[in-house]
């Protein structure tokens, strides 16, 4: 996955776009009003450079509160998973429309790989957020369920008028099936070694 790139005027810029959003959208038109008139040429890819620094800088948002979250704190990973989508979520409590809109842009088939790369880099701040540092198989299937619960509880979150309440409880509900299906996995592996014939 290529490095995106990071700068303090990229962020400034995000920070002054992102109350106009919900009336502009994501646009260079409404970058260059918001973050002065060459604002654009930070994103030399446009709106989905734009798009894909925007959630780069939520992912880093996360982490650094996830320090003060975490410190001094012992959790299961399950529960600190839990815990960094629901602060993600309440970080982005004030950008509800524009991430509506940034879904729309990165839902159109030409921009399938960056959607990709987006959802990859989140699903990794999460997991290191969480202190998971595994290399072995089980990195690729963590993170593939972990996209799709992350990708799930977002689109809930959307239209979730609770306050967060009923997201969370949803955000529980896939998060209990995972850990079902891991058990299951757990028991069928062992019950296939005691039944496998012995080779030697």
């Amino acid at each position: 996955m290529p490095p995106i790139e990071r700068s303090a005027e990229r962020d400034a810029a995000i920070e002054a776009v992102l109350p106009a959003i919900a009336f502009g959208g994501w646009t260079i038109a409404n970058l260059r009003e918001a973050a002065g008139a060459d604002a654009d040429l930070l994103f030399p890819g446009g709106t989905i450079d734009l798009v894909e620094a925007y959630v780069d800088y939520a992912d880093r948002r996360m982490e650094t509160a996830a320090r003060a979250l975490f410190a001094g704190r012992t959790a299961g990973l399950t529960q600190r998973i839990r815990a960094l989508i629901g602060l993600r979520l309440d970080q982005a409590a004030g950008e509800r429309e524009a991430i509506r809109r940034a879904l729309a842009i990165l839902a159109l088939p030409l921009h399938a790989r960056a959607t990709a790369r987006i959802t990859a880099r989140t699903v990794d701040s999460i997991w290191h957020a969480a202190g998971d540092t595994s290399a072995d198989f089980s990195w690729y299937t963590k993170r593939a369920i972990l996209a799709a619960v992350w990708s799930a509880t977002l689109l809930f979150w959307l239209s979730d008028m609770s306050g967060g309440e009923a997201t969370m409880e949803f955000l529980d509900r896939r998060l209990a099936g995972v850990a079902r299906l891991g058990r299951l996995r757990a028991r069928l592996t062992g019950r296939l070694r005691r039944v496998a014939p012995q080779v030697g």
